[in-house]
């Protein structure tokens, strides 16, 4: 099905255009002047998980676009004018990152949907009460399993140190965070409005510090700016820093499972980043 006809079934409406702006994703101009967005998932389940997710951000009060229709295969949602990064976008996106985490989540691994995806990647929505030892049962070590069984990283040992003593490097223990899950700068989108908006979630409870390290991971504008916004509502534990790399391990592995062995490299020096503290 093409995306004009997914549209106009969903929304029962005529299409009068169709562009594409990214890999399965099409801003699609409709008959009556409105415009929306369609994406095109081509896995079981992936359009349901983006669906629950970004319903899980908007219950937050999150700039997060709205769904319109979704069947198996596509989601039809609001299209966001795209605008650019600026100081006030920033310091709103820091104060809504803290509400956003603030909101919580019933355990870690509590999400909106039980299978989800990061990227192209499946991820479990396991519930557990222990952050330090789900982090590493149900982000770290599957991908790391998989890595090493593809030949895409062929020194697991320090990231299997880092579990092993995960207990020590988690820092102080915190209550779940409602997460985003996939927060590269790639998934904040700079709007006309002057907000920035999230897209494209991998939501599940979680640890509030790896939302905001997988923010730095690639780079993002105005990232000190967000940072400190963030911390006017909500002070991060002492030390954050220094926790960074353990929070972008998971992103990482995720990335040499994905993309292959060019990123097996900053996932080791990561690993030992996060065991020297």
């Amino acid at each position: 099905m093409t995306p004009a006809e997914a549209v106009a079934e969903l929304l029962q409406t005529p299409v009068a255009g169709v562009v594409a702006v990214a890999a399965d994703v099409f801003e699609v101009d409709l008959a009556d002047g409105d415009l929306v967005v369609a994406k095109r998932h081509h896995r079981l389940g992936q359009a349901a998980a983006e669906v629950g997710g970004l319903a899980w951000l908007a219950e937050a009060a999150v700039p997060a676009p709205g769904v319109r229709a979704a069947d198996e295969t596509w989601v039809v949602m609001d299209q966001v004018e795209p605008g650019h990064p600026s100081v006030d976008a920033a310091v709103g996106l820091g104060r809504d990152l803290a509400r956003l985490h603030a909101a919580g989540a019933d355990a870690f691994g509590d999400g909106p949907t039980a299978d989800a995806w990061i990227g192209q990647a499946p991820m479990a929505n396991v519930p557990g009460r222990d952050w330090p030892g789900w982090y590493a049962e149900h982000r770290l070590l599957p991908y790391l399993r998989a890595a090493v069984d593809a030949g895409s990283l062929r020194d697991p040992g320090p990231v299997e140190a880092v579990c092993e003593r995960i207990g020590e490097l988690a820092g102080p223990p915190e209550a779940p965070a409602r997460l985003h899950g996939d927060l590269w700068s790639g998934n904040v989108l700079w709007a006309a409005d002057g907000r920035a908006w999230l897209i494209d979630p991998a939501a599940h409870g979680g640890h509030r510090e790896t939302d905001l390290a997988m923010l730095a991971l690639f780079g993002c504008p105005h990232l000190d700016t967000v940072i400190a916004a963030y911390e006017e509502v909500s002070p991060l534990a002492p030390g954050w820093r220094a926790r960074v790399p353990l929070h972008q391990l998971f992103p990482l592995l995720v990335h040499t499972v994905l993309f292959g062995a060019g990123y097996a490299r900053q996932t080791v020096s990561a690993a030992r980043a996060a065991l020297s503290g």
